[in-house]
């Protein structure tokens, strides 16, 4: 016994502070960090998510933008803007100048308040000035959707420093959402990692609705977030599916308005033979049905014979009205329907015209004889097309002057229309609500009447989950 105390007493003179301070981390370790690993690790559900399209760190698709922060503004029921991160704002200057009072108490995910000092939004031509309480935004013009604009969640992009890996980006947003991770190829992202309260998303990126599909498929993804359609997946056994009208995306054919074939009146008479049995997805024209500025009664171009031979008469083509449709693989359908109703019309429009006294050039009747193309392109080329069908997203402001003034390259229908052109210019610097919704609602009335597209539906948003 002795020199069995003689051994413990010379260890622990010796190595006692160590084999204390061993026991104290086990302690530590076992009753403070096991638990929070597990907790984090274990205990948290891992959803992989399907993304569509080509996202980079500085242009995150909209689900993970509202996941990781929030903005200036928030958008209501009826497409207004409201107060979310600023308590109030005031319109000074002639619509030029917007001050937004910041909240107090409002926090990065790092633990850093928000000062107006950190709100940044990169838009052109736009002088951001801070003060203690306020962020002003001087324009060069009145552009009344400005509130709308700065709906978009506020994102700081950080350099991290980490342990023995190479420095990455950090994104740091407001609120319990945080970026974990994420994985480029190039400047594309293919991954990106999000930890929350309630779980862990992991958003993984494909360029169309098939690879995501597949994708699916093979067990890389847990989720299809808002696809076009369901695919083949609608007749699987245990999935989740939900599919919803997306009123803020429609589906339309755009003329190419330069082709000097494709008149007015020609493009009416092509509106008027195409069936539009849609129901309550039935598009009217560009603006969200929701939207405070929505046109009721307007131009709807139901399907009627009469009205079609009428307007071609009206313009008897000095060449065959022969079309090539362009659409992406996932309106097939619906474009091979279009070709197969106005092919069948041909006939009808051609006898019309035999009929009719009027007529003189009889031989000119037969340009009536609509034959249709169709190509199919995923990425279909915007500068060059006759005919395209695809979808298309209203803005929530129903400002439409990137999409339809006559001096924008994003004008990709080329259509010009200087009573439009007016309309679009007034409306974004009118700062009265009620004559904002006049000149909005005589934008949409000239819009249909001139029939730069044929405006057919309202897209479905499915989302697939196992």
């Amino acid at each position: 016994m002795r020199k069995l105390y003689w051994y413990i007493s010379s260890y622990v003179r010796k190595h006692g502070l160590v084999f204390l301070g061993s026991i104290l981390l086990a302690l530590l370790f076992f009753s403070l960090v096991l638990p929070l690993l597990h907790k984090n690790l274990a205990l948290k559900k891992s959803t992989y998510i399907a993304i569509v399209g080509d996202y980079t760190l500085t242009n995150l698709p909209k689900p993970i933008k509202n996941q990781l922060s929030a903005g200036l503004t928030k958008i209501g029921a009826d497409l207004q803007a409201e107060p979310l991160l600023a308590e109030r704002w005031v319109i000074e200057d002639d619509g030029k100048q917007y001050r937004f009072v910041i909240k107090k108490e409002v926090k990065w995910q790092d633990g850093q308040e928000l000062k107006p000092s950190d709100v940044f939004y990169n838009f052109a031509d736009v002088e951001t000035i801070s003060t203690p309480n306020e962020v002003i935004f001087n324009l060069p013009e009145p552009f009344t959707p400005f509130t709308v604009s700065v709906s978009e969640p506020l994102l700081r992009l950080e350099w991290e420093n980490r342990f023995l890996l190479p420095d990455q980006l950090k994104i740091i947003g407001i609120g319990q959402y945080r970026m974990l991770d994420y994985r480029l190829r190039g400047n594309s992202l293919t991954e990106f990692k999000i930890d929350g309260p309630d779980g862990r998303y992991i958003y993984r990126f494909y360029l169309t609705e098939l690879e995501a599909v597949q994708a699916f498929k093979k067990g890389e993804v847990d989720v299809l977030l808002n696809i076009s359609s369901c695919y083949d997946l609608c007749d699987w056994s245990r999935l989740e599916q939900a599919v919803e009208l997306a009123y803020d995306r429609y589906l339309a054919v755009f003329f190419n308005n330069s082709d000097p074939l494709l008149t007015k009146n020609i493009r009416q008479g092509l509106a008027y033979v195409l069936s539009k049995d849609y129901g309550s997805a039935r598009a009217l024209g560009p603006v969200n049905p929701r939207s405070w500025a929505y046109l009721q009664g307007g131009k709807d171009y139901a399907q009627d014979f009469g009205r079609a031979t009428e307007r071609l008469l009206d313009d008897l083509p000095r060449k065959p009205l022969h079309f090539e449709l362009t659409t992406s693989g996932n309106f097939i359908d619906e474009a091979e329907a279009i070709k197969r109703e106005l092919e069948e019309f041909a006939p009808q429009a051609v006898a019309a015209c035999q009929a009719n006294s009027a007529v003189t050039d009889k031989n000119l009747c037969q340009n009536l004889d609509i034959k249709v193309n169709l190509k199919v392109s995923n990425f279909p080329d915007l500068s060059s097309y006759q005919l395209l069908l695809i979808g298309q997203e209203s803005p929530v402001d129903p400002d439409q002057y990137f999409m339809w003034h006559s001096s924008q390259p994003t004008n990709f229908t080329h259509f010009k229309n200087t009573r439009i052109d007016s309309l679009l210019e007034k409306g974004r610097q009118t700062v009265d609500f009620e004559e904002r919704r006049t000149i909005y609602q005589e934008f949409q009335q000239y819009l249909l009447e001139d029939a730069p597209a044929i405006f057919l539906r309202y897209l479905d948003n499915y989302s697939i989950a196992r």
